[in-house]
């Protein structure tokens, strides 16, 4: 199974940026596309951006200008650049990986924008 390990979370003051990661255990390029998902509390868990095998990037309108999703095909790794956070972007991020119709997920990590 691909397993995916998210990092780089954390606590940020608004405005503020994080660089999230997540590490897959294979070749991202096998991948049919991949994802940064984040869920709040009591909240549905929302896509935020992806990326597919192409390159085609997807952002929500609320991540739109602020947010970047890469990929670094070497380290099997893709990036979220958060930039100009904003409290309502606290949430527990995750990253997900469509491989062949199934979803794999990683654990998750933790972002808090607060003064």
């Amino acid at each position: 199974q691909v397993q995916l390990v998210e990092s780089g979370g954390g606590l940020v003051q608004p405005g503020g940026s994080l660089r999230l990661s997540c590490a897959s255990s294979g070749p991202i390029f096998s991948i049919d596309a991949m994802g940064w998902y984040r869920q709040a509390p009591e909240k549905q868990r929302e896509l935020v951006a992806g990326i597919a095998r192409g390159g085609t990037t997807f952002y929500a309108d609320s991540a739109k200008g602020r947010f970047t999703i890469s990929r670094d095909n070497a380290k099997n790794t893709v990036y979220l650049q958060m930039n100009s956070l904003k409290p309502e972007d606290t949430a527990v991020y995750y990253c997900k990986a469509v491989v062949l119709r199934n979803d794999y997920w990683g654990q998750g990590t933790q972002v808090t924008v607060s003064s």
